[in-house]
């Protein structure tokens, strides 16, 4: 049976092919249509999920839409009125999409499937928005049994969700409803310290190590009310998202000292004192969240999706101070997963159909469901264009790309099947030496062109992972920060640190390039059953310097959505001071590629996010 899945009209549009209860394909709508969080319909996506598939003609089954559009209309009627006259600006604003889009989407859907030449299925269902958050945490997993969370801004009404998985049922014990809400709570100390919602959160959650923790008592004295087992009730006086057109009002900035910082001023020492706050919040609520699941499912493995389980700062905490022994999270967490949920949703709960699990292997197949593209058709996309390249025979490229790093060069990769979600685990990724201590600055500068005070991530060998991290199981995902072990960390002075620069180009361990500030972290491991090419870099990079790490960042640059094509990769390529780019055989020297030239001004279009 294929199903489609799809997510849409809010943020990070995607669409997943599930055929049997296997995901064959999954992919996000910015990937193609190359804007960023692109929340329109996934037309290029579906197209791609059933060319994948072979699906044809009448050869789809059914099609999950993510959440109920007609339950969250009614949501935004009844608080918009329960706020009026205030609440009428949003409304209005709101009230366009709706009108074209959101309330038809079953004749949305069918024109689009007319469009794919496909023919509209008698199936089409509409689960509820934590449901297919759920289901994208549960059914993939490894698990026969777990409790399940989900966590995140708004669906319709829930915020989160506790639920407790067995076989294939899912059954839901309680929710947390709107206005209350972790992730909207996040997000609006996202806005005001000058970073976009829905895309900034994780800048917060990077620059909470730089400061200190002075705001704690404020926000919970001020804007909560929260319960032992992590059920809360936000002080709405303080909040603009319901009646207005911020996240924020002129309340909170009298709590917090001043107005919101502008968006690309300089980051005060008040905004890393508010980052590390309320993240040490978020943590607090997340674990008591945890808790009370544990203590009412009697669960030993837990199950997490929904925005706020991409804060891999406090999946790291729950995994060491929480209760569960084992921790499962969706990778593509955020709405984007959805599409994935809700079509699992018809296949185990509607269709009843079993699942089959092991206790050990997931079935996101590495997340790796995006397009690949073959050798072939990357010859005749280079030979088209004129670009100089040379092929590496299978049996010398790993070598020769790790030789690379070893040089100190930074690499573009474009390999295999792309990443669903929204890490990089090394098909889409740049890569570097870790061991640089100046590989974090020039990332950040001349490649990536965002702030300096931004983390990035290692990618280990799965069997080397405990060697360098107080990390004892894999990360496949880069969904787990972990402290580097302290055996590798070189303390600093702190009293001698002033600046966020000069704490920034400390050196902290002997793989200072993934160190950050807190000697923490964000990792993913690299195995061969999942992606045999990238662990085949890394393993000859520990066998020409004994270091079985590197450094990995999406392949984009700030703005941009992470790369899909060649052509994409390419362009990436020559905009940045990148040195290398692999396009899956082919090795492409920056300094043998013709001059680059552009018309326009493509960082007016991307570096702003």
């Amino acid at each position: 049976m294929n199903i489609l899945g799809i997510s849409a009209f809010y943020q990070d549009s995607a669409a997943a092919l599930i055929r049997d209860g296997e995901i064959i394909a999954a992919a996000q709508e910015e990937r193609f249509t190359r804007k960023k969080h692109d929340f329109g319909f996934p037309m290029s996506s579906a197209r791609y999920c059933l060319a994948e598939g072979g699906v044809t003609g009448s050869g789809l089954d059914a099609i999950a839409f993510y959440e109920k559009p007609i339950s969250k209309f009614l949501r935004i009627l009844e608080t918009s009125c329960g706020v009026a006259p205030k609440g009428i600006r949003p409304f209005m604003r709101a009230m366009p999409l709706w009108l074209k889009k959101k309330l038809w989407i079953p004749i949305v859907i069918e024109k689009a499937m007319e469009e794919c030449g496909i023919e509209m299925p008698d199936e089409l269902y509409f689960p509820e928005h934590h449901e297919s958050h759920a289901s994208s945490a549960f059914f993939p997993s490894p698990f026969e049994s777990a409790a399940v969370l989900t966590v995140d801004g708004v669906g319709e009404w829930g915020t989160s969700s506790l639920g407790h998985g067995r076989g294939n049922k899912l059954d839901f014990i309680s929710e947390l409803y709107f206005p209350h809400s972790l992730g909207l709570l996040y997000s609006a100390f996202t806005y005001f310290s000058g970073f976009r919602v829905n895309s900034g959160e994780y800048k917060l959650m990077g620059l909470a190590p730089y400061g200190k923790p002075r705001y704690v008592d404020r926000i919970r004295d001020n804007l909560l009310d929260l319960r032992d087992d992590g059920s809360f009730r936000l002080n709405l006086d303080y909040f603009g998202y319901i009646d207005g057109l911020k996240m924020t009002n002129n309340k909170f900035t009298q709590l917090f000292d001043g107005p919101p910082r502008k968006p690309e001023s300089k980051i005060t020492e008040r905004e890393m004192d508010m980052a590390k706050s309320i993240q040490v919040v978020t943590e607090d609520i997340v674990l008591r969240m945890a808790r009370h699941a544990h203590k009412v499912t009697g669960e030993k493995n837990l199950c997490l999706a929904g925005g706020v389980a991409l804060n891999c700062v406090a999946n790291g905490k729950l995994l060491r101070d929480g209760p569960f022994e084992n921790l499962w999270i969706q990778p593509a967490a955020g709405d984007a997963g959805g599409a994935i949920g809700s079509a699992l949703t018809v296949w185990h709960t509607v269709k009843n159909q079993p699942r089959n699990v092991d206790g050990r292997t997931d079935g996101m197949k590495g997340s790796y469901l995006g397009p690949e593209f073959s050798d072939d058709e990357i010859c005749e996309f280079l030979s088209d264009r004129g670009y100089p390249a040379r092929k590496l025979g299978e049996e010398e490229r790993a070598d020769v790309i790790a030789g690379l790093i070893e040089d100190g060069n930074a690499i573009g990769l474009c390999q295999g099947r792309m990443e669903f979600g929204p890490r990089a685990l090394g098909n889409r990724s740049i890569v570097g030496d870790a061991r640089s201590p100046e590989m974090q600055s020039i990332m950040n500068r001349k490649i990536k062109y965002r702030e300096s005070f931004r983390p990035f991530a290692p990618s280990c060998l799965e069997e080397k992972v405990s060697e360098f991290f107080e990390l004892d199981r894999p990360s496949p995902y880069m969904l787990l920060v972990a402290p580097v072990k302290a055996s590798r960390c070189k303390k600093t002075d702190a009293g001698d640190v002033q600046s966020m620069r000069e704490q920034i180009n400390s050196v902290r361990s002997d793989v200072p390039a993934i160190t950050h500030v807190d000697y923490t972290a964000r990792i993913q491991t690299v195995s061969p059953e999942t992606n045999k090419l990238y662990y085949d870099i890394i393993k000859s990079f520990e066998d020409r310097t004994g270091y079985g790490i590197i450094i990995n960042t999406s392949f984009n640059v700030r703005g941009e959505p992470m790369v899909c094509t060649p052509e994409d990769a390419y362009r990436c390529f020559m905009r940045t001071e990148m040195d290398y780019l692999v396009l899956g055989s082919y090795l492409l020297e920056k300094g043998e590629q013709k001059v680059w030239n552009e018309k326009d001004d493509w960082q007016e279009e991307f570096v702003l996010d």
